[in-house]
């Protein structure tokens, strides 16, 4: 716990000089001033970010955190837990959907085994695995506190590799059969929501999946009884390890001052719970898009960042964030290589406010 509380505490706030900077050159390009709505914004955010006022992103990375869930035994998800281990492998062979799209954005692909039930035995895989699954949280904690904490401390540290390795902005996804249901229920913990209201079909389940799901979300909560004010009693009771390891990464990069793209509600639930560890970490993060899993506009609002895109995805695995990244590349291109008024030639609006006789 000692090395998570270094962590959070060296989380800096965001450097207001570049801001202040970046804000300037930006009112200065050949453009009416905010014309570039967002996009001006997260250039200005970076600058913030990274104290350069001229931000540039040279390297992406997006880290897919993997891991299983004991509650799958309820029959929550349309799916066995056996594809986790399946899709790693597909993700390794470059044939899944968050492989197409970062091999057009040009990012690459860190996919971390930190709790898939089974072995994996490849080179391509980040070998953090801390247990074969969490247990099942109908019948107690999902996992002890050591294991929450150490959850996190991997996502650090796969962080701090990808950061060291040259990578300057960082996108998280996911991978693990039940997480939605470990997501729905760290939620509920974390804010005052019915069950009812953000529980979500997950993998495409039927109506009766749907109750099944929900009635294993309350039994969870009700024999673990997990604090609502301390956010590792809440991974650690009904949480995931991936979730745990996506929480990791987001405080690795607010460490570092690397800005971090959440993908969707997988990946939202780590982000909510590294923004409770740290509130901060907040100022790292930009949102790529809305899911159509109904807790996952929720849990951007409690984390208090707005999305970029809103496509009706729900696949996971970082895919909205690849898609995202591309465009805070384009803020950071736009920053850098459009021309200001004075140096394209171009004469400004005239300012001079108009008076009456």
């Amino acid at each position: 716990m000692e090395k998570l509380i270094k962590v959070i505490e060296s989380i800096a706030d965001l450097d207001a000089q570049a801001m202040a900077k970046a804000k300037e050159r930006q009112d200065q390009l050949t453009k009416p001033q905010g014309s570039l709505g967002v996009l001006e914004e997260i250039s200005i955010r970076l600058a913030g970010i990274t104290g350069n006022p001229q931000p540039q992103i040279d390297k992406k990375v997006i880290i897919v955190m993997a891991g299983d869930h004991g509650v799958v035994a309820e029959g929550v998800s349309a799916f066995p837990s056996e594809v986790t281990p399946q899709m790693v492998a597909n993700f390794v062979a470059g044939g899944a959907g968050i492989n197409v799209i970062s091999r057009h954005v040009g990012a690459e692909v860190r996919v971390v085994d930190i709790g898939v039930g089974a072995d994996i035995d490849d080179p391509f895989v980040v070998q953090e695995k801390i247990r074969p699954g969490t247990a099942n949280m109908v019948k107690g904690p999902a996992m002890s506190r050591d294991e929450a904490i150490k959850s996190i401390l991997i996502g650090i540290k796969v962080a701090e590799a990808e950061i060291r390795a040259g990578a300057n902005i960082l996108a998280i996804g996911d991978m693990g059969i039940g997480n939605t249901t470990a997501s729905t229920a760290i939620l509920a913990s974390l804010a005052e929501f019915s069950l009812e209201e953000i529980t979500g079909r997950g993998t495409g389940v039927d109506d009766a999946t749907l109750k099944v799901k929900i009635d294993a979300i309350e039994r969870a909560l009700k024999i673990n009884q997990p604090d609502k004010n301390d956010s590792i009693d809440v991974l650690a009771k009904v949480g995931g390890l991936e979730i745990g390891g996506l929480a990791g990464v987001v405080l690795g990069a607010a460490k570092y001052r690397v800005p971090v793209v959440v993908d969707g509600f997988i990946s939202g639930a780590g982000a909510l719970i590294a923004a409770k560890l740290a509130p901060k970490s907040v100022n790292y993060m930009f949102a790529s898009h809305v899911s159509v899993e109904p807790g996952h506009q929720l849990i951007l609002r409690e984390i208090g960042i707005t999305p970029m895109l809103y496509l009706n995805m729900r696949l996971g695995e970082g895919t909205g964030a690849a898609l995202a990244i591309n465009l805070v590349d384009v803020a950071c291109k736009i920053i850098n290589e459009m021309a200001t008024f004075a140096e394209a030639g171009v004469a400004e609006k005239d300012e001079k406010e108009l008076t009456n006789d």
